[in-house]
């Protein structure tokens, strides 16, 4: 389970989110999502500023293998995005928990938090695919 840190939740699509205290989320794609996908080589960033629904496509990454939707597992405002990603998108390859994330999310319903999952069932998610 060391591929799934215990502090973040999970959407059966593959991205990851990270809470602050303020409501601000944090929101990437799970080292499973990155492996799947291969040498990751283009991002496409959401607008700061535009408001997105929970399961949403905001985003897209093209990898060796293929381009695939990012979807926001949660509501609300996008607050900032990870600029680092247009001229490095291999970051996500080799740290898509730290430096590898996407965007920055100012939550409309922390409840959408209870729609995602732990990292063990994460973990399971990912076995049965």
């Amino acid at each position: 389970m060391s591929d799934y840190p215990d502090n973040l939740k999970y959407a059966s699509s593959h991205e990851w989110v990270l809470v602050d205290d303020d409501g601000v989320a944090t929101v990437g794609i799970s080292n499973h999502a990155q492996d799947a996908l291969g040498d990751i080589v283009f991002v496409e960033l959401p607008e700061v500023g535009i408001t997105v629904n929970a399961k949403e496509e905001v985003a897209v990454v093209e990898s060796v293998k293929a381009a695939s939707d990012i979807y926001s597992p949660v509501s609300g405002e996008i607050l900032a995005v990870n600029e680092d990603l247009v001229d490095a998108p291999e970051t996500v390859n080799a740290v898509p928990y730290d430096g590898g994330w996407f965007y920055k999310i100012q939550m409309n319903d922390e409840q959408e938090l209870d729609e995602l999952m732990d990292a063990e069932a994460y973990s399971d998610h990912c076995d049965d695919e």
